[in-house]
């Protein structure tokens, strides 16, 4: 009741400047304009602030007031109205209150806990529900030592998350709030559904301990940033019961060695006796059970009270405490690979973890967890799970000493799981008698090299001669790559500087002979690409330029305008300079153009893509048709289309790439990846890989026909906004705005060379059709023509 009377007066707090401002209104009178005021209430308001202007007529005045007073009637109902309708919701409101309350199961009200302003990145909430276990079985006086677990617990989770998990880290912040638990009212669904209604905008772990006769139901309650429902499940059942007496007969043990010790120095067996206290009766009890097995009496099916004190409790806390351990730091890794993409930290503590409390069915359940964490990633960030599954099954390795056979078990799944994923990220199927290791030099690259070598730590480690040799193998093969990663030579062969503006695209005529020009300048120039000189220019209303291309036999130039409203897309001979076509219906900046390789089709992209006939009619100037609209939810920056014609790939500004059938206008799927806006994409010259370069400074490979990420590559230190690609398919350029073009061998995804000669950011590059030119366009105003000897 007293946390519903809290919300009440907060209510009516919250509620209070509004009752203010209306009263304030009425008591101003005819000064204060409402938003309900009509227009003719203006005079009134003038000739109170202007007496001068007090020469109307009494019939006016007696009209203004009554106007003034119809208002003023108006808004005492709406007040009153609003007060009604804040007071009906309360009362609504107030028995849920009350009643989610009623299974609150903290101490904490929720604004402490949702209060989170001096953070930078949203930690993960940790509370303890401690174990609510009975040991009168027990010949002990243990109810302060039961009273002392759960400091035991919350100090022991507390130094783990200190020295890994810190609420001050920039990297992986978690909040242990210790204590909080009203551990002698609430347990289980209920309290976690009444945490979850109040706090499921916060990232929440709840580790739960519940008695069940003599054992322990450890659970965990989880939820995310914005998770539409909590995860609760039960992940161990803990034997606390046995955990206690296989303590205290060990300590019994222990117990006979120092006694017998005694004995033979010649000291008196009853005083020893004395000494051992519950250990005496420990060891007896012990001694006799185990005459009854040599027997072959079940021993099982009888009640044997074991005395147990205070280390043995320690012992059951450590085990509570290396579970709760084991279970933060994995949900902690999760939450932070899935919201914010960093590496899981856990699998690398596990052995100096498990050093002491080691415990194969807690192992088992962080193994199996880590691969659905690892599953839920296949499809935002598939070219991760490889590194993070291997990381697994090295560090499961290290703990096989102790239960050899099972984890081995364990961490050779995990290691099948990264080889798998990695040949499927690479398109490569397995046959039956395809050795996983072998099928991968077929498609490894110098960038793999880490991951090989630490393939090869596996293998060593558990001592599999065959794949030692396989990997090795492997890696010669990457060392022969690196032999093979030559590039011919590039030199500056012209710098043109006919521009006024930036350069914002160019185009390289399919025979290799011309290159043409688009500038912010709202000018298209001609230039012959071997000797620099200008040509011509094309200027007709064109506005500023943001994109060019020219149909693969060389007869249409296609051009783009950003400039609105008179965007539009001219389709020119390029021959004779005859200007064919002007394509009308953007209603946007068209950002880029893109032509077919066959010449049927023309994309012109804004916040849509339109689609075009471009050979429809007369070749040289007949009427071009429109086949279809694509639509997107944001600027389309980029198309390519596919060799045979039968993909168009659209990039734009909300991070996506788009694939559609041109023909149909049909959507084929989106490829998620990228963190930025996506500000470029071709297609590879055999039509299988698209590469996309975006904002995030990254540039993606990707596999067409399945959407997978082959790599990524990252070198530049701004958005990448053109990339080109070397007509046999194996050297791909890429134009920044951080002012450099840079060079990838992509069998081996090395970044060979790096070129500086721009001032300006690089808006655009091209490739001839031979291969022996490349051409780029700056910020800086000019055109600089690559010679590749």
């Amino acid at each position: 009741m007293q946390q519903g009377l809290r919300l009440l007066i907060q209510l009516v707090l919250e509620f209070a400047p509004v009752i203010a401002e209306l009263v304030q209104k009425r008591n101003q009178g005819n000064l204060a304009l409402s938003k309900y005021e009509p227009i003719e209430a203006i005079p009134t308001i003038l000739k109170v602030l202007n007496p001068a202007n007090q020469k109307s007529s009494y019939i006016e005045d007696f009209e203004q007031e009554r106007i003034f007073q119809q208002q003023l009637v108006a808004d005492n109902h709406e007040t009153r109205l609003r007060i009604a309708a804040q007071e009906r919701e309360t009362v609504l409101k107030l028995p849920e209150v009350n009643k989610i309350f009623d299974s609150w199961p903290l101490r904490l009200y929720p604004s402490q806990i949702l209060d989170h302003r001096n953070y930078g990145r949203t930690p993960l909430k940790i509370f303890i529900a401690p174990p609510q276990v009975h040991f009168d079985k027990f010949n002990d006086n243990s109810d302060k030592t039961i009273s002392q677990i759960e400091l035991m617990l919350a100090e022991g989770l507390r130094d783990f998350l200190n020295k890994h998990y810190s609420l001050h880290s920039q990297v992986r912040p978690t909040e242990l709030l210790a204590g909080a638990w009203d551990s002698k009212r609430f347990h289980s669904e209920s309290s976690i559904k009444a945490l979850f209604g109040m706090l499921k905008t916060e990232p929440i772990l709840i580790l739960e301990s519940e008695n069940d006769g003599d054992y322990l139901n450890f659970r965990i309650a989880y939820w995310g940033l914005g998770q539409g429902n909590y995860y609760y499940k039960t992940i161990a059942r803990l034997p606390y019961r046995e955990i206690l007496e296989e303590s205290a007969k060990k300590r019994a043990l222990e117990w006979k060695k120092i006694r017998d010790e005694l004995v033979d120095l010649g000291e008196n067996l009853e005083v020893i006796n004395q000494i051992g206290k519950e250990n005496v009766a420990n060891l007896a009890i012990l001694e006799q059970a185990e005459k009854w097995d040599e027997k072959g009496i079940d021993i099982s099916k009888l009640s044997l009270q074991y005395q147990v004190n205070r280390q043995d409790f320690e012992k059951l806390g450590q085990v509570l405490i290396s579970y709760h351990c084991l279970v933060a730091g994995w949900v902690a890794d999760a939450y932070h690979l899935l919201d914010y993409g960093v590496p899981p930290l856990l699998p690398e503590l596990l052995p100096s973890l498990l050093e002491d409390t080691f415990d194969l069915q807690s192992v088992q359940v962080i193994a199996s967890g880590y691969k659905q964490v690892y599953q839920a990633l296949e499809n935002e960030r598939c070219h991760w799970i490889p590194e993070l599954a291997l990381q697994l099954a090295q560090n499961l390795c290290h703990l096989s000493d102790a239960y050899d056979g099972k984890l081995r078990s364990w961490a050779n799944e995990q290691l099948d799981y990264s080889v798998n994923t990695w040949l499927q990220q690479r398109q490569i199927s397995l046959q039956d008698s395809t050795n996983p290791l072998q099928a991968m030099q077929s498609a490894v690259s110098v960038k793999d090299e880490e991951y090989v070598k630490k393939l090869r730590e596996y293998f060593v480690a558990v001592g599999d001669s065959q794949s030692i040799a396989d990997v090795e193998s492997i890696l010669n093969h990457i060392a022969n790559l690196k032999h093979q990663v030559t590039l011919q030579h590039i030199v500056l062969s012209h710098t043109l500087t006919g521009h006024s503006k930036k350069v914002t695209s160019v185009v390289i005529s399919p025979d290799s002979e011309s290159l043409v020009s688009g500038c912010a300048d709202k000018s298209i120039k001609v230039w012959n690409l071997k000797t620099g000189k200008l040509i011509r220019i094309l200027t007709e209303d064109l506005g500023e330029i943001s994109s060019v291309a020219i149909s693969p036999d060389g007869h249409y130039l296609a051009v783009g305008s950003c400039q609105h409203p008179r965007s539009n897309v001219k389709v020119w001979n390029l021959n004779s300079d005859k200007l064919l076509h002007t394509l009308l219906g953007h209603q946007k900046p068209v950002n880029c153009v893109a032509i077919s390789p066959d010449g049927q089709i023309l994309a012109s992209g804004s916040n849509k893509i339109k689609i075009w006939n471009l050979r429809q009619g007369d070749a040289y100037g007949g009427l071009c048709q429109r086949i279809s609209t694509l639509w997107h939810s944001s600027a389309v920056n980029a198309a390519a289309i596919s060799p045979d014609g039968t993909i168009l790939a659209s990039a734009s500004s909300d991070n996506k790439i788009r694939l559609w059938n041109p023909r149909t206008g049909d959507p084929l799927r989106t490829l998620n990846g990228h963190s930025g806006e996506v500000k470029s994409v071709i297609i590879s010259p055999d039509g299988e890989i698209l590469f996309s370069g975006s904002a995030d400074k990254t540039i993606k490979i990707w596999h067409l026909a399945t959407a997978k990420v082959l790599h990524t590559l990252a070198g530049h230190s701004e958005e990448i906004r053109s990339l080109a690609i070397s007509p046999d398919g194996k050297i791909l350029f890429s134009g920044s705005a951080d002012k450099t073009i840079k060079i990838w061998h992509l069998q081996t995804g090395e970044l060979v060379q790096t070129i500086t000669e721009h001032s300006g950011a690089v808006n655009s590059i091209a490739m001839s059709k031979d291969g022996q030119f490349l051409a780029s366009g700056s910020s800086d105003k000019t055109i600089k023509i690559w010679q590749i000897n």
